[in-house]
């Protein structure tokens, strides 16, 4: 067995939202991972104390810790309960129905000797490689498809922001987890998995230096940091070129190589 991961923060001043963590049960039969991408809010309320490491922090150990503990329970069940548990740690103290109370994007995959199962919210990206060396990539697109312009208007964000015709993420409200992209592939039709953050998956995504094969070999090859680093030198490049692709020159990076 291999696993990598490694976190980068976008600024070094700013704590890094993202969250990641590999787990192996005791039994050594199978494991899990998550990844979550935290949501930074534009400045203002967002009606909660705590912040969003805080929240990326409680929704990921509860959604590691029943990904492992409740084998039988199928991943959109287990993101429901985790945010379930993560909104009833703070309900007290904070406005959790606030349009933009913390939240984030979400990937969990669990395997076992039978089968690997996935499941992304949002943005963030699983990749599932095949022994011929072949990439699948599992995708919730749905942010994709809400043009550029619209994003720049936090107004407009915010009214799609959990919502029929935009987009999803894990906030306060278990039923989100129904719009989860799930999926079961057979254990022998997968040599290896990846699970990206969109400040890591630029690599391919935004700067085209590759496709998801590629990329997976670039993890192989130098792991996490490494494809991490080769983003934040396109970064850098890019903006010394003039060109603005993104909000955020620098965005937090989290990947995770696993070969289970």
């Amino acid at each position: 067995m291999r696993f990598e991961l490694a976190s980068v923060p976008g600024v070094p001043e700013r704590p890094d939202e993202d969250w990641a963590a590999v787990a192996l049960p005791a039994s050594g039969q199978g494991g899990s991972l998550v990844v979550l991408d935290g949501v930074t809010p534009p400045a203002g309320d967002d009606g909660c104390v705590h912040g969003v490491p805080w929240f990326t922090t409680r929704l990921g150990g509860a959604l590691i810790e029943l990904s492992g503990s409740q084998r039988d329970m199928p991943l959109a069940d287990i993101l429901s309960l985790s945010i379930r548990r993560t909104a009833d740690a703070h309900r007290n103290s904070c406005d959790l129905s606030h349009i933009r109370t913390p939240q984030a994007t979400v990937v969990v995959a669990r395997w076992d000797a039978e089968s690997v199962e996935h499941l992304v919210l949002s943005d963030s990206t699983v990749l599932l490689e095949a022994p011929d060396g072949s990439v699948r990539a599992v995708l919730d697109d749905r942010l994709d498809r809400i043009p550029r312009e619209v994003l720049r208007s936090v107004s407009a964000t915010d009214a799609l922001r959990n919502h029929e015709g935009g987009f999803f993420t894990a906030a306060a409200d278990p039923n989100v987890a129904g719009r989860a992209v799930t999926g079961r592939t057979p254990r022998a039709r997968v040599r290896a998995i990846a699970a990206l953050t969109d400040g890591a998956s630029r690599w391919t995504d935004l700067f085209a230096e590759g496709g998801w094969a590629e990329l997976m070999a670039l993890l192989r090859a130098e792991g996490p940091h490494g494809l991490i680093g080769r983003v934040r030198a396109l970064e850098v490049a890019d903006a010394e070129r003039g060109r603005a692709r993104r909000r955020k020159r620098h965005d937090d990076a989290t990947a995770v190589y696993a070969e289970p």
